[in-house]
């Protein structure tokens, strides 16, 4: 998939969010998503060299967007601070689509090589 383009849709359901890019679709699972959150909280986390836990079992249970560059998820397990920008997102499902084990630091290369993000807190 090549970058740059917004999502033609994105749709939510509890296990996974699908977004359908102008190339093809792309579905990331919820603890997928959760364990790769951008917040500050969890940034930190990552900083420190400590993982992230996230239940095997946990779900998305809303979807704001933020503009028209992000979304913002909200989580079972009650965790609803962290945006992820389209490029992010994007980043993500390829990296999914490559290898599951190293999800959080193949998106972080590709954001690093331009792509822009943003975090806030509740």
């Amino acid at each position: 998939m090549s970058g740059g383009a917004d999502p033609l849709s994105v749709s939510l359901a509890p296990d996974a969010l699908t977004l359908q890019w102008p190339d093809g679709p792309s579905s990331l699972a919820a603890a997928v998503l959760r364990a790769n959150c951008r917040c500050a909280p969890c940034q930190s986390l990552r900083l420190r060299g400590e993982t992230i836990e996230v239940d095997a079992g946990v779900s998305l249970v809303d979807a704001q967007p933020i503009g028209h560059y992000a979304v913002q998820l909200r989580f079972s397990d009650g965790h609803e601070r962290g945006i992820y920008p389209w490029p992010y997102l994007r980043a993500l499902g390829g990296a999914a689509a490559h290898s599951a084990g190293s999800l959080s630091w193949r998106a972080d290369q590709q954001l690093a090589r331009g792509a822009s993000m943003d975090s806030r807190t509740r």
